[in-house]
């Protein structure tokens, strides 16, 4: 009993100390080789870089500029006179004449010839002043203004230029009234450039009052003593014994 117990703490004495030694053993190498892998991989990189290109800089003083040009220099570039080809002779339709009034030297233009004829170019007798080119200006109406537009005063209605609009007849039949407040933009001249609805009672009275809206006429609103466009919200009632 007692040699088996003296044999296994020996074996478990040396399993220890083995263990701790190829650990150590097994740390150290691994260690040396991390290292070894990133040390060449930064040397070949740094074998690998070129020489930074090396620039010379030349530093000048202000003495050694010559002077700068002359901007009062007033000289005029000189005139070139353009001359154009000079104009070849008339080319008319040939006339049978007698032999005896044939001028030998005189020759006949061909196809080639006539096409080359054109009108000579002239000198020009112009002043020399700023051509003016006179061009279509079309004027763009602004977009729609912001919902709140600071005024002096507002656009009113003109009597006599705002319909009432048309009462749908399934609404009629139905007996069903209520109201459409829409809102219209109302450019400078007072006219109605759109009209959309911000609230309503039901969806039928909606475009006949949207279509009445875009038939009504206001006064200009007025901000420092000019017109400016801006929206109005008008409410559209209708009632089966009232037009509006």
């Amino acid at each position: 009993m007692a040699t088996a117990a003296a044999t296994t703490t020996y074996g478990f004495q040396e399993l220890r100390i083995l263990t701790r030694k190829y650990s150590t053993v097994a740390l150290v190498s691994a260690g040396v080789l991390h290292v070894s892998v990133i040390g060449a991989y930064y040397g070949i990189q740094k074998l690998m870089e070129e020489d930074e290109p090396v620039y010379t800089v030349r530093i000048m003083k202000y003495s050694d500029l010559g002077p700068p040009p002359s901007i009062t220099n007033s000289q005029a570039a000189p005139a070139v006179s353009v001359q154009g080809p000079v104009a070849k002779p008339t080319v008319g339709t040939p006339v049978p004449v007698p032999d005896a009034e044939i001028n030998p030297e005189q020759t006949i233009a061909t196809q080639t010839e006539m096409a080359a004829v054109g009108p000579s170019i002239g000198e020009g007798v112009g002043d020399g002043g700023p051509v003016e080119i006179q061009e279509d200006v079309s004027i763009q109406d602004d977009g729609p203004p912001p919902d709140f537009v600071p005024v002096e005063k507002q656009p009113q209605p003109i009597p006599g230029n705002n319909p009432s609009p048309t009462y749908p007849e399934i609404a009629r039949r139905a007996g069903v009234e209520g109201t459409v407040w829409v809102k219209i933009w109302v450019d400078k001249e007072g006219n109605p450039k759109k009209a959309q609805v911000l609230k309503s009672d039901a969806e039928l009275f909606n475009q006949p009052a949207i279509e009445a809206a875009m038939k009504w006429k206001f006064t200009p609103a007025i901000m420092n003593n000019g017109p400016v466009s801006v929206w109005v919200s008008i409410p559209f009632r209708f009632k089966l014994n009232q037009g509006r």
